[in-house]
């Protein structure tokens, strides 16, 4: 492989994953990943590529024994450049594939935090990320049975990670998200 082409990662991500859930989580977290490309002049389509592939494995192996393992493997057989393999490998921390590149920072902090936004929207009355703020997602981070499975030290980990107050990386999130709420499904009643 000579060039990355997102067409190639979506067709690799729709073959592995059914799920329209797990299909709009890769495309929440390309947002994501793909606005901090920009804010922080970084090439906005490899890191969206990066981000889009993330967990395509997951749904066919979602134990830690085989995710992102086996993705690794797949990618690395499709001829994918090691940079992409070891962002995806680095974004869980039980790999101890520590994250070294800006890439790898920003898609672990982009990639729980994209999910909970997700989640916090779906619960509001407009069940839409148009009109979601910062302060309503940390109010949902108190609330410990809100995503139970979302670990909050994770989503304070990545707003470290990425140098800006919670607040902030919240904040950027959603706007990247904002730009493709019908995409993702979340442009509710507004």
């Amino acid at each position: 492989m000579t060039s990355l082409s997102r067409a190639e990662a979506w067709s690799l991500l729709t073959e592995y994953t059914t799920s329209e859930s797990l299909r709009k989580h890769a495309l929440a977290v390309e947002a994501a990943v793909r606005g901090y490309a920009r804010r922080l002049g970084e090439d906005e389509e490899t890191w969206a590529i990066v981000a889009l592939l993330h967990d395509f494995d997951y749904e066919r192996w979602p134990d830690a024994e085989n995710h992102p393992y086996r993705g690794a493997e797949v990618l690395r057989e499709k001829g994918y450049p090691e940079f992409v393999v070891r962002a995806v490998l680095s974004h869980a921390d039980y790999t101890n594939v520590a994250r070294e590149s800006r890439l790898e920072h920003v898609l672990f902090a982009c990639d729980e935090m994209a999910g909970f936004i997700t989640a916090a929207a779906l619960v509001r009355p407009s069940r839409s990320v148009l009109d979601l703020e910062a302060s309503s997602v940390i109010k949902r981070m108190k609330d410990k049975a809100f995503a139970r499975a979302v670990r909050r030290e994770d989503l304070h980990r990545g707003a470290e990670e990425v140098g800006l107050p919670l607040a902030d990386h919240i904040t950027n999130v959603i706007a990247s998200m904002r730009g493709q709420a019908e995409a993702l499904g979340l442009r509710g009643s507004l």
